[in-house]
């Protein structure tokens, strides 16, 4: 009958009703809890998989649930003492007295990119120790990421180096957002009272004088297709401001910059301005700026290329 069939009816909304409200949030935490990464066939806990054979893959826990990915390459002339060794051996090498480069990665992908593993074979080519993480959210290393929980990161592998590398110098590249990273981390560092001995910033982009499109970790939501019709916009709280310009106005570490006339996403002029804030808060001497032809054709990734670049960077 038609009261049997209504009733039916209600029953099956009743019982569905809570399903359909909820099913979204569940699909997003499945997705954020087990994402998919990227590349989906490479395996970061083998770095010699990379042609980094003479680097080591560790777990570093910045805070409580939060497990970054790291990468330690040893200076190359070590590449033959390496083979085989652990972690302790690794760690044990920091304080031979060689400069030590902690370098933040730019936006999407992994510490495993060509362009960042052609980055730690030129310094380790020049005798200093790499090290390498992905930030929360980014390739292994687990947790959602903000600027904030960035900056932690950041800090904690700072902290964890200079506790291993004696009086060896520790500088800071930053590559296109690790320029932000290496900034927001100075200055941090220098509310405690410490100084980095160094930062280079490659590709350093401004939020304050360039629009940047879109939200720049969009990329973490949107693993599986379709999601956004389930929750746009996941990332409306996840805020972001990475002032890089007032940034250079309270570091007094040296700080080298690194641009590419031809780079599709930070234009030169950008990078020109804050080399000119950062020395007018410091001096001319202590800030330098290195531009590379366009006619090169390093757009926004390519300088580890350069073969002048390893003059530069002694």
């Amino acid at each position: 009958s038609w009261m049997k069939r209504c009733l039916l009816l209600l029953f099956l909304i009743a019982v569905s009703l809570p399903v359909a409200v909820k099913l979204p949030a569940l699909i997003q935490h499945l997705v954020y809890t087990y994402r998919i990464r990227l590349p989906y066939f490479a395996d970061l806990n083998r770095p010699a998989e990379f042609s980094l054979n003479h680097t080591i893959n560790m777990y570093l826990t910045t805070e409580e649930g939060i497990s970054l990915g790291v990468w330690h390459t040893v200076p190359d002339s070590r590449w033959k003492e390496a083979q085989g060794k652990d972690l302790a051996w690794y760690q044990s090498t920091l304080s031979d007295g060689s400069p030590v480069f902690i370098y933040f990665h730019g936006n999407t992908q992994t510490r495993g990119a060509p362009h960042r593993v052609g980055v730690a074979k030129v310094l380790s080519a020049l005798g200093y120790h790499v090290v390498v993480p992905d930030y929360r959210g980014f390739g292994d290393s687990t947790g959602e990421p903000t600027e904030g929980g960035l900056t932690v990161d950041a800090l904690y592998v700072y902290n964890w180096v200079k506790a291993r590398s004696g009086d060896s110098l520790v500088i800071f590249w930053g590559h296109s957002l690790g320029t932000a990273v290496s900034t927001n981390t100075a200055v941090k560092l220098i509310e405690q009272g410490v100084v980095v001995d160094g930062v280079i910033l490659e590709g350093a982009f401004n939020s304050a004088r360039q629009k940047i499109p879109g939200h720049a970790f969009s990329w973490y939501y949107w693993r599986f297709p379709g999601q956004e019709y389930l929750f746009p916009e996941p990332w409306a709280e996840n805020k972001l401001v990475f002032p890089t310009e007032e940034n250079l106005k309270k570091m007094k570490s040296p700080i080298l910059f690194l641009h590419s006339e031809d780079d599709h996403l930070v234009p030169p002029h950008v990078c020109e301005q804050m080399r000119d804030i950062a020395a007018s808060y410091q001096s001319e001497e202590r800030v330098k700026l290195v531009m590379f032809e366009g006619s090169l054709g390093y757009l926004h990734n390519g300088l580890y290329r350069d073969h002048r670049l390893p003059g530069i960077l002694k």
